[in-house]
Parts: C-alpha cells; sequence; structure tokens
C-alpha cells in the first residue's frame, strides 16, 4: 500500500513499555542492550510438548490508570496497554487536562484479544453452566475493550480504532496513527500494540504449527528452531510537529514513512521469496522520501523460526547492499505477537536517541547465507550514529507493515 506524499510531518513525543524484560521503557531498553533473555519455563503450561513462555512480570498497582471501577475485571492486554499508555504520555509530558479530548486519536494492534477473560468463561460455563459467566466477560473478551478502556480512562473522544493483522498489528497501529495524524483527523495520537497471549490453548496450535522452540529463540541462528511466546505493550505518543513545537517539546524521533502490503501466498508461511515484505519496505521508503542506501539500522521481524529470517534476510540483502546493521530482539523478549512491531518501534526509537544497536540475544552462529545477506549485530551491542532506521513486522496472514522512523 503506498501513501500519498504528506507535507505533515509526524513525530514521537513520548514513549511507554511492558515487556518480559521489564515494566516500563527503560528496564526494558537496559535487557535489550544487554541481550539478556526473559525466556523461562511456564508453569502454566505444565504438561505440554512446550513450556517456555517470555511473561511480563507483575505489574506494579500504584499506577493510577489501573485502578477505578471495573479495574479488577481489566483482562491482563488491557492491563499491558493502559500501563505502557500511561508511561507514554508521562514521558511527553501529556495528559487529560492539558488536551482537547475530541482531538486525541487512540489506535490499538493487538492480534488476540482477551484469552485470560475467555479461558476464565469458559472454565466457568463448563463447571457452572450459562450462569456462572461473569457479566464483566465481553468487556474483557472484545478485541476493541484495551483501546476503549485507554480512551474511557483518559476522556478521549476522538478517532478509537483498533487493528488486527497478526504479528504485525502493533506497527499497523503506528502507521494508520500517523494517517490519522496526516489527514488531520486529530492532533495527536496515541499509538498501541498489545498482547496478553500466552495460553494453554495458543501454545498447543503455535506447537502443532511447528513454530515454538523448545529450546529457546535465536534469530538467524544456523540453530535456530521456532520462537518463544511472548506478551506486553508498548505505546508511542505521536504528534504533528508543529503541535509538539507550540508545546515547546523537544521529539524523540520523527515518523517519515509507513508501507503496508499482504502477500496473498498463504495462511501461515511467508512468500517464499519475500516479495510481500520487500513491497512493504520500498512502500515505507517511498512515502518517507529515503533511499535505501540512507537506511543505518534494521530492526528485523526476526522470529526465529527456519523461513522467516532465511526469507528476510534474502529481502534486505537485495534492498540494502551497504549492510546497515540489523537486530532482532526476540531473543530477549519473545515474540509478543500483535504487541510485537510497537514493541519494537519503541525500541527503535530508542536505538536512534542512544546511538546503539543491541544484540541479537541467543544467537551464537548465523547462517552462512544469512550471514552473506545482512550484517546481524551478535553478542555485545554495536555503537552507531543511527539517523534513519527501519522496522519490519510480518503477519501470519501475510500481512506486512514497515515504518521508517529517523532523528529529529
Amino acid at each position: 500500500m503506498t501513501h500519498p506524499r504528506t507535507d505533515t510531518e509526524v513525530v514521537v513525543t513520548g514513549l511507554g513499555m511492558v515487556t518480559p524484560a521489564g515494566c516500563d521503557r527503560e528496564s526494558t531498553w537496559s535487557a535489550i542492550r544487554a541481550g539478556r533473555t526473559s525466556a523461562a519455563p511456564d508453569p502454566a503450561l505444565a504438561g505440554l510438548p512446550i513450556t517456555l513462555s517470555c511473561r511480563v512480570p507483575d505489574l506494579v498497582g500504584d499506577r493510577p490508570i489501573l485502578h477505578g471501577a471495573g479495574s479488577a475485571y481489566l483482562d491482563p492486554v488491557a492491563r499491558f496497554a493502559l500501563a505502557a499508555v500511561a508511561e507514554a504520555l508521562e514521558h511527553a509530558g501529556l495528559g487529560p487536562q492539558s488536551w482537547d479530548g475530541g482531538r486525541v486519536a487512540v489506535v490499538v494492534g493487538s492480534g488476540l484479544g482477551g484469552l485470560t477473560t475467555q479461558d476464565t468463561a469458559l472454565a466457568s460455563l463448563a463447571e457452572g453452566g450459562a450462569g456462572s459467566v461473569s457479566p464483566y466477560f465481553h468487556p474483557g473478551y472484545l478485541i476493541n475493550m484495551a483501546g476503549a478502556q485507554i480512551a474511557l480512562r483518559l476522556h478521549i473522544t476522538g478517532p478509537g480504532l483498533t487493528v488486527s493483522t497478526a504479528c504485525a498489528s502493533g506497527a499497523t497501529a503506528i502507521g494508520v496513527a500517523r494517517d490519522l495524524l496526516a489527514a488531520g483527523s486529530c492532533d495527536l495520537a496515541l499509538a498501541c500494540g498489545a498482547e496478553a497471549g500466552i495460553s494453554r490453548l495458543t501454545v498447543a496450535g503455535f506447537t502443532q504449527l511447528g513454530a515454538l522452540s523448545p529450546r529457546g529463540s535465536r534469530p538467524f541462528d544456523t540453530d535456530r528452531d521456532g520462537f518463544v511466546i511472548g506478551e506486553g505493550a508498548a505505546a508511542l505518543v505521536l504528534e504533528r510537529a508543529d503541535h509538539a513545537a507550540a508545546r515547546g517539546v523537544r521529539p524523540l524521533a520523527r515518523l517519515l514513512g509507513y508501507g503496508a502490503s499482504t502477500d496473498a501466498f498463504h495462511v501461515v508461511a511467508p512468500h517464499p521469496r519475500g516479495e510481500g515484505a520487500q513491497t512493504a519496505i520500498l512502500c515505507a521508503l517511498t512515502d518517507a522520501g529515503v533511499m535505501p542506501r540512507q537506511v543505518d539500522h534494521v530492526n528485523a521481524h526476526g522470529t526465529s523460526t527456519p523461513d522467516n529470517d532465511r526469507i528476510e534476510a534474502a529481502v534486505l540483502g537485495r534492498l540494502f547492499p551497504h549492510r546497515p546493521p540489523v537486530t532482532s530482539s526476540k531473543g530477549v523478549t519473545g515474540h509478543s505477537l500483535g504487541a510485537a512491531g510497537a514493541i519494537e518501534a519503541a525500541l527503535t526509537v530508542l536505538a536512534i536517541r542512544d546511538g546503539v544497536i543491541p544484540p541479537t540475544a541467543g544467537t551464537e552462529h548465523i547462517t552462512p547465507t544469512i550471514d552473506a545477506d545482512a550484517d546481524i549485530v551478535t553478542r555485545t551491542e554495536r555503537p552507531v550514529p543511527v539517523r534513519t532506521a527501519l522496522t519490519n513486522s510480518f503477519g501470519f496472514g501475510g500481512h506486512n507493515a514497515v515504518l521508517v522512523l529517523a532523528a529529529p
């Protein structure tokens, strides 16, 4: 999908994260830079063929946004989203007292919605019949409810959207939010990716597809054999540049481009030559007005599955012969599914901020063909001035979403 070029400059002014690596932005970033994996045996998955997961540590309960009527019944996906948004707004110096709620948009990306609420309701139905199902089932389970809770608790009455493009959902949400700003539908947007999909059924299904590793994530490694399921959320505060300037705020980064495509090849397998991924990358670069040689860093989708990593690296080799340094954060966080694109976009902003490319955790021996195509950063972080960066997100169903971010 190409976008008409617009003179509207959109900037990132706040970041918030809740991940298996930490319940805030800087603790997550510290673990990513250190290459410290969060994968561990999960007691809730005991008895299944795969028992590894990357769980978010317990959220601290003193965040005001997590309190109030109905908070006890919030699904974890909404709790993750709310906590990430609250941190992003604090980072940006924004809140309901400082805005016209009708000029604020909320766009949330999620692949699965409130699975914990669903599991609880199914168990209640089986044990006690229909009358035992909580009236909070639908408000917790429906996929739009994380976004609805954000709007409700922050008094936001502008556009509210939930997008679902599987593992590309978080990046798609950021792109859609950018487009709302460019269209003049809002002055600022809260873009969030959130997922709380670690359940026995989800893990069993991915196991049957051969997608999960029993040993740990190792993106682009010769011995990669699947991903580790994760969870979490990230939120980005996006504003028109003139709106941020009027507030006297220096942006963290500029969101220059967004590209999207669909493979139309297979329900779960990527196109064997990565044609859809390549199209999305080229659309994002065109939208940004950036030449491939200007890209200094790529945050790869890098799932640690055999086909995805090989195909993604081949696309990068074709488009970026100057070999910008590449990383995947999934060795630390696991694959957080619909939240991954937003988490990785936030990490890309931090790479721009600090001028450092984190290592690809778990990766020791890069497949030779991949090594020929892409410069994968491993073992330790690499100091690199990052002016322009790309972040890739690809999902089941052939959904591809790519973002171009640049230094302010």
